[in-house]
């Protein structure tokens, strides 16, 4: 049995990264089990966030745009890897900033806060530096709005 991400690391490529899997996905395994890579979610989704991931599954790409979570990926779900289930979340991921965010930094940038619908992503005021973002748990859905717009690409979307 070979190693993969030995393998991997000697041929210079980087390990696999956790993918995002569409709203409303199954446990990871199951989602893997039920989904037979037909693309039709590709296909379904109005903003084009959906895309081929590692193995041929779907995945998020939130470089793309922001999910509005209007439900056409899991409509168009034939073998049930998406099932959207009433008064459930699309998900349990939330927006995570990182080291590069430019307030951190002491650079005044509000740019994710502009393209936040839910206003989940607040400035708090600090004494003698920018204000620093925090992002409201409860309120965040986790839609990506405020990833493409972010000028360092500071900030990821994580369980």
């Amino acid at each position: 049995m070979v190693d993969a991400s030995r393998r991997g690391f000697l041929r210079g490529r980087q390990r696999p990264r956790a993918e995002i899997r569409p709203p409303w996905s199954l446990p990871e395994s199951t989602f893997i089990d039920r989904c037979t890579r037909c693309g039709d979610c590709l296909t379904a989704c109005p903003e084009k966030i959906l895309v081929v991931g590692d193995g041929g599954f779907p995945t998020v790409d939130f470089a793309r745009g922001e999910c509005t979570f209007c439900g056409a990926c899991a409509a168009a779900c034939q073998p049930s890897a998406l099932v959207r289930r009433e008064g459930l979340p699309a998900w349990r991921y939330k927006a995570l900033f990182g080291e590069a965010c430019l307030p951190r930094r002491g650079i005044e940038c509000r740019v994710c806060g502009d393209f936040c619908a839910v206003r989940a992503i607040r400035f708090a005021p600090r004494q003698g530096g920018t204000p620093i973002p925090t992002i409201d748990k409860d309120t965040c859905t986790g839609c990506g709005a405020c990833v493409a717009p972010c000028p360092t690409a500071a900030i990821t979307i994580r369980p």
